[in-house]
């Protein structure tokens, strides 16, 4: 074989072995942008793509002064991708460790198990080995921007965080059943954080754009931007100190008598807002997963009571404003029975022997037979219609949820003796907002207000997106017979059962309630709900408060309303009185006296 001929066998099998590379390489090209261009395109998309998102700062909420009750605060969540870590920055861990409070062998073993897990090989269901790729280690749950401003100085590659908002209450416990709460989610579970959530929430915004290899993000590629908008402000009725005011006491009542639950409610009885609501047991919302289930219960709209003797102003308001009696119609108490429709059906007990009082005394004493027999003298139909319009067996349309109805059943389920009991405040059940709008109602001049807790929404430049304005439910007694009603509600604490707890000069109105309660469908003797539900000036009513407390624990007596809540009524109702400024009320003769000039 000439040498020629085996110089051209070699170049045919170079050229050949070129040519055979070009076809794989025209091929693989092939393969790459024409038959599996879709699966490759749509791989590095994932890879590079990248979405932001910016969460929006929820609202603050606020009190009617602009006290701060909740708002959001920044933190940083950090972590670090281990496969971005450099062997040159392990110098900087233990400064690291240091500004996250974190052993230092803890932080290592965090850093190391990420790297190693990448390194890993798992084997797939088809015999393959597959790497495990981890491209996030959590380091730290939460730090601040301050602190997180240093660990960025260190400038330790692959170690970033992720900035988020924390749910925070200034005041701890303060109005916590009104403020509800947000979970570790940033869901919004009750009160005024779940039920204003809409404007409260805001709007997370975001940014899609792409990442390089060592996940930067190049903008020049950004192709959408989303700012994010924070939430409204929520300005509540809620008056802190009055809040204040009220908690303390609920803390003295159940180191006293360590009762089921109690709630104190105060509003204003012109227009229906509420400066203070609480409830024991109470909860902070900071640390809501520390709390009871009985704790996290609103009360004052959550459960249901017999409202007792309060309930009394339903009868003597109805039978007034029917024009059925006057103030001075006598009455026997003494009496044990009634004729209804024919049957004699026994009137209920009296805690003490009365005789012949009137309308004025009944209101006063707080006489079970003598309310009787004004709901009997106007009738099962009417006696209901009243007790209706006072807003029982009704939901006051209570503006942040959990509301009952309570129980008021109509006539034709009544049996023979339910016309005799109920005016007494038995054989219904109503929650504590309920009572206390109803008094409400002869405070500002019969009408019955829906409650108002919430005063307007804010954006956050302050300006103002929505105002709530004072809403009336219905018209419950005439203006002249609410008056009339109220002067006859000073006599409770002047010469009735809640005698002894007056504030001179400052017309309290009230009325006591003390009912037994209901186990296991009998009324047991020593077990009590305790309330006083009034307001002051009677004249003039500027502020309604109602102290309710349920299973008071009294040695060797009865939790009567006028041993247990009317005196918690007395000390907050001295305590608003300074912080409102309310002005001591003139006897007739010297307002009649000071209106002409002070001539005599």
């Amino acid at each position: 074989m000439s040498k020629g001929f085996a110089s051209n066998n070699r170049m045919i099998l170079v050229a050949a072995g070129v040519f055979a590379c070009f076809v794989c390489v025209a091929v693989r090209l092939v393969f790459l942008h024409v038959i599996d261009r879709e699966d490759l395109l749509r791989f590095v998309e994932k890879a590079r793509r990248q979405i932001v998102v910016e969460h929006a700062r929820r609202g603050t909420i606020l009190d009617v002064k602009g006290n701060i009750l909740a708002t959001s605060r920044s933190y940083v969540v950090l972590g670090a991708d281990p496969e971005m870590l450099r062997q040159e920055d392990e110098a900087k861990w233990p400064e690291l460790s240091r500004l996250l409070n974190l052993p230092e062998s803890a932080l290592s073993l965090l850093l190391r198990r990420g790297q190693t897990a990448n390194k890993l090989a798992l084997v797939t269901p088809d015999g393959s080995a597959k790497t495990k790729r981890v491209r996030w280690v959590k380091l730290t749950d939460e730090i601040a921007e301050a602190v997180y401003d240093r660990v960025l100085a260190l400038k330790i590659r692959g170690v970033y965080g992720q900035r988020d908002y924390k749910r925070v209450y200034p005041a701890g416990q303060l109005a916590s059943h009104v403020l509800g709460y947000v979970n570790r989610e940033g869901t919004p579970v009750s009160g005024t954080e779940h039920n204003l959530d809409l404007y409260l929430k805001g709007q997370d915004g975001w940014i899609e754009s792409e990442k390089d290899g060592a996940r930067r993000e190049l903008a020049q590629f950004r192709s959408r931007e989303v700012v994010s908008q924070d939430g409204n402000d929520v300005v509540l009725t809620i008056d802190s100190v009055v809040q204040h005011i009220i908690e303390d006491e609920l803390k003295l009542i159940a180191a006293k008598y360590d009762p089921h639950f109690a709630t104190i409610i105060v509003s204003d009885p012109q227009t229906g807002a509420i400066l203070g609501l609480a409830n024991y047991p109470n909860f902070d919302p900071n640390n809501f997963s520390k709390a009871t289930l009985d704790s996290l219960r609103n009360n004052a709209v959550s459960d249901i009571i017999e409202p007792g003797s309060t309930f009394k102003i339903v009868a003597a308001g109805a039978a007034l404003d029917q024009g059925l009696v006057t103030p001075q119609t006598m009455f026997d108490c003494g009496r044990t029975s009634i004729n209804i429709k024919g049957k004699d059906r026994k009137l209920p007990k009296e805690d003490e022997p009365f005789g012949r009082l009137s309308v004025a005394d009944i209101v006063a004493h707080s006489s079970n037979r003598g309310a009787a027999q004004l709901a009997v003298l106007m009738g099962e139909d009417k006696f209901y219609e009243y007790a209706r319009r006072y807003g029982f067996g009704q939901s006051t349309r209570f503006p942040l949820g959990g509301e009952v109805r309570g129980i008021l059943e109509s006539p034709d389920k009544w049996d023979g003796l339910t016309i005799t009991r109920m005016p007494m405040g038995h054989s219904i059940a109503a929650t504590p907002l309920q009572i206390h709008f109803a008094m409400s109602a002869v405070a500002n001049g019969g009408a019955l207000l829906r409650p108002q807790i919430i005063k307007e929404v804010r954006d956050n430049q302050g300006n103002l997106v929505r105002t709530f304005v004072p809403e009336k439910r219905t018209q419950v007694l005439k203006p002249s017979t609410a008056a009339l009603l109220a002067q006859l509600l000073t006599r409770v604490v002047t010469e009735g059962t809640a005698k002894g707890f007056e504030i001179p000069g400052f017309e309290v109105a009230g009325k006591t309630g003390t009912t037994q309660k209901l186990i296991d469908g009998k009324y047991v003797n020593n077990r009590h709900v305790a309330s006083f539900v009034g307001f002051f000036p009677a004249s003039r009513p500027q502020v309604v408060l109602s102290v309710i407390v349920d299973d008071a624990k009294v040695t060797g007596g009865i939790a009567y309303g006028r041993a247990v809540s009317a005196p918690a009524f007395k000390h907050i109702a001295e305590q608003l009185i300074q912080y409102f400024d309310i002005k001591p009320v003139l006897p007739a003769a010297q307002r009649f006296f000071a209106l002409n000039g002070g001539a005599r």
